[in-house]
Formats: structure tokens, C-alpha cells, sequence
């Protein structure tokens, strides 16, 4: 069957656009390995900010919205991105002065689209306040990230001791 140049073409085109088309696909399998370390960067990132009291490493580390929620084990919750601000000047006291932290035993779940997970681990945040130890040694932490805009950030979490 001979068929006339233009439809030779067109068929050409939808090839190409196809094999195309499959090899940005490929591009975008979900690599877990990756997705996990850059969801560790951003866990560190909610204690190293204070470190050097860098607020906006934080504030990009947590969704910025009335729907995020921070639990402490001093009967504290936070609804929203504009309570935690609240407490910048707290945290940015000389009288505070972040020394380390450690994440370990750290698990973490991806709901089925990928772009939500969830997680536990022990933490040790190493700190002091006013000179006098103030860590968080062996504290559970949980929560819940979120793939916002190609970039993960913690949308809820919650800090408890064991009793």
C-alpha cells in the first residue's frame, strides 16, 4: 500500500512525538532514594536554622499556611504558619543558643501519589538557654511532609517524651 508523503509525515511526527513523549516519563519515575534525602535536608533544617538564627531557612523548611501544626511536649500547639513567627523572638534570644541535633531510627511513608509522607524517628536536640542545658534527648518526633511546588516541607509534626 503506498501511501501519499503527508500521511508518511504525519506518521513520522507522532512517532517521534511519542518516543518523545516516553522518555520524559522516564525523566520523572519517582526516585525514592532522592525524594528521602531531600526530605531528611529539610528535617534538618528545622533545627540547624538555629544554629546561625537563619528564619528564613526555617520558614521555607515549614508550610507557610494556616494549616500547618506544631505539637511540644510542654502542652503547646501551634495552628499555623503566623502563631510559630510569633515566637521569632524567642528563638532568636541570645539567651538561646542551638548546639546539634541527631535524627535516627528514622522511618518514612509515601502515601500512593507520592507527593505526601509521613514519618517518625528519635530526636536529640542540643541546646542551651541562658548558658544551662535545655536539650530534647531521645524525644519521639512525627509528622507530615508535603511536596509543595517541587519542594518538601513539613505541613504537621509532634514532639513527645516518653512517660
Amino acid at each position: 500500500m503506498n501511501m501519499p508523503p503527508v500521511i508518511r509525515i504525519n506518521l513520522l511526527l507522532f512517532l517521534i512525538m511519542a518516543v518523545v513523549s516516553c522518555d520524559k516519563k522516564a525523566e520523572q519515575v519517582f526516585n525514592e532514594d532522592k525524594e528521602i534525602q531531600l526530605m531528611k535536608q529539610t528535617m534538618d533544617n528545622i533545627f540547624e536554622w538555629a544554629v546561625n538564627k537563619d528564619f528564613s531557612l526555617f520558614y521555607n523548611s515549614i508550610a507557610n499556611d494556616s494549616g500547618f501544626i506544631s505539637v511540644t511536649p510542654y502542652d503547646r500547639v501551634k495552628f499555623g504558619f503566623n502563631e510559630v513567627r510569633k515566637d521569632s523572638s524567642f528563638w532568636g534570644s541570645p539567651d538561646f543558643r542551638a548546639i546539634s541535633h541527631e535524627l535516627r531510627d528514622l522511618h518514612i511513608n509515601f502515601a500512593k501519589n507520592k507527593d505526601v509522607a509521613w514519618f517518625f524517628c528519635y530526636l536529640d536536640d542540643i541546646n542551651e538557654w541562658k548558658g544551662q542545658p535545655a536539650n530534647w534527648e531521645n524525644a519521639r518526633w512525627t509528622g507530615v511532609l508535603e511536596k509543595r511546588k517541587g519542594k518538601w516541607v513539613v505541613v504537621q509534626q509532634h514532639f513527645s517524651f516518653a512517660s
